[in-house]
């Protein structure tokens, strides 16, 4: 047990360096915005259809089982809150954060670790140039950035679902849909704290991890493979307890 502590708290705390280290490389970037612009798109835009499509599907279940529940009750009319403040405080940036684990971190894993195994980073050491700079750093801008984005749109398709299902299909009032969502959603309360802390707290998580475990992966076919393994994983196990805690601090005295 203690040797499993130990082997917990040494990759932590190494992880923690080497975030300092791309955190230091950072002002790098200023002249080169090119860098992160290309791993937006490889990220971010390439995981846009998962993230419509899971968005969408997502907002049509929480249409059908939210008007089920709360037609028992009289309630109907009170849809959109649910399926709004459902995605905008929780499944929103959660769901999106483990769509883009699975789909762009493992790449960014396998993609470093790839590099590390045919020495192309030990190319650019020698060459003078910084791989945690070159490299690295994009890649954990872009997922910072991208992780937002891709948070907001995922939480809009599934409002717009709960509508197809809610009004288009079982027939609650469209005007009543909107104005409770207009009414009951705050913008600090929910907007800010649900959608934009969260899914940025997310995205420096998953970039973070993604690049430091393709950054560590052992040089092997098999090491590459481990790492992709673990992005998955521990980014996943990582924004699970995260938002809990981040749910206890934000919504505790809501």
């Amino acid at each position: 047990m203690n040797g499993l502590l130990d082997k917990i708290l040494g990759s932590l705390g190494r992880s923690t360096l080497f975030l300092g280290q791309i955190v230091a490389g950072l002002p790098a970037l200023l002249p080169r915005p090119r860098l992160v612009i290309q791993q937006v798109y490889a990220m971010g835009m390439l995981s846009l259809v998962i993230i419509l499509v899971s968005g969408l599907f997502v907002g049509m279940v929480l249409g059908l089982q939210g008007y089920n529940t709360l037609a028992r009750f009289g309630a109907a009319e009170s849809l959109g809150v649910i399926v709004a403040l459902s995605l905008i405080r929780e499944l929103g940036p959660v769901l999106t954060a483990l769509l883009f684990a699975g789909r762009a971190g493992s790449s960014v894993a396998a993609e470093i670790g790839l590099m590390k195994t045919t020495e192309q980073l030990s190319a650019m050491e020698m060459m003078a140039v910084d791989p945690v700079k070159r490299v690295v750093a994009p890649r954990f801008v872009a997922a910072v950035i991208s992780v937002p984005l891709l948070t907001f749109i995922f939480t809009a398709v599934g409002i717009l679902g709960g509508h197809f299902i809610g009004v288009d299909l079982l027939g609650v009032d469209a005007g009543a849909y909107w104005a409770q969502i207009q009414n009951t959603v705050a913008f600090r309360e929910d907007v800010f704290q649900g959608l934009v802390i969260k899914s940025l707290v997310f995205g420096v998580v998953v970039g973070w991890i993604a690049v430091y475990q393709g950054y560590t992966a052992v040089p092997t076919s098999e090491g590459v493979s481990r790492a992709t393994t673990h992005t998955v994983v521990v980014s996943s196990l990582a924004i699970l307890g995260l938002d809990f805690i981040l749910t206890g601090l934000l919504f505790s005295g809501v």
